[in-house]
């Protein structure tokens, strides 16, 4: 079946006034990466709501100054507030404090471990600014997700991090998906296009993964529409990521 974008919008925005009304909710924020994922959000959430209850955050931790630059372009674009809040401070100092104790290491997994406290900083950042905000202006904001389908299929998230949120608009969609909805959205070519990475490691998306999206999207729907090779990776970095989406909890039996 053909992808209706048009009528995805349209959906999507009825499904965030619905809830806001039913709920009795006021505003949205979300980080904005400059990116694809969290332009298109954003675009979905001023068409939803009106850029008055729109507010954006950009939270550079080590970052390129580009995605500062593309997260203000899209901001003006749809006429929203836009907060710079820079982590790299805090980061360090968590990182300082942590090595006094522990000793300094290269190791990979420690690395990552640094790389992965960058999405959590941000995270607690955002809700910061939702509660914030929920309180100076007298109305519920909630805190908006930004990850689509084939990244959540292959857990490329930080859990505690950008798996944290209090609504999901575009979770049920592939890359290319998203694309088709940002072209129905006007969303400036330069972020719909940018080649997706987390702006944290210095890599791209596809190159941390090790596989292409469009690859995960065709697998998603066949398994064996790609290579062996590729499936298997696919089915394992889905597999290994499973944990990330339910926490084990004991019940009593008696």
């Amino acid at each position: 079946m053909e992808f209706n974008a048009k009528k995805e919008v349209e959906n999507i925005v009825e499904f965030v006034r619905d809830y806001y009304r039913t709920h009795n909710l006021g505003g949205a924020v979300l980080g904005i990466s400059g990116g694809k994922d969290s332009g298109v959000v954003l675009a979905l959430l001023v068409k939803a709501l009106g850029k008055e209850n729109v507010v954006g955050l950009t939270l550079p931790c080590h970052s390129h100054e580009t995605d500062k630059n593309l997260a203000q372009e899209i901001a003006d674009f749809y006429g929203v507030r836009l907060f710079n809040l820079d982590l790299t401070p805090a980061y360090d100092n968590f990182v300082e404090q942590v090595e006094k104790g522990f000793g300094k290491t290269e190791d990979k997994n420690v690395k990552d471990s640094q790389i992965n406290l960058k999405p959590k900083l941000r995270t607690a950042s955002v809700y910061y600014y939702a509660s914030m905000l929920s309180h100076i202006e007298g109305k519920p904001y909630l805190v908006v997700g930004t990850s689509n389908k084939c990244e959540l299929y292959v857990g490329y998230f930080t859990k505690g991090g950008d798996n944290v949120h209090d609504i999901a608009l575009i979770a049920d969609f592939t890359v290319e998906e998203v694309i088709a909805l940002g072209e129905e959205l006007n969303v400036p070519k330069d972020v719909l296009y940018r080649t997706p990475s987390d702006g944290l490691s210095g890599m791209s998306d596809e190159d941390k993964l090790g596989v292409k999206y469009s690859d995960i999207a065709s697998y998603m729907q066949n398994p064996k529409s790609v290579e062996k090779d590729v499936a298997q990776k696919i089915e394992k970095l889905h597999k290994s990521s499973l944990h990330k989406f339910s926490i084990p909890t004991y019940r009593r039996t008696n």
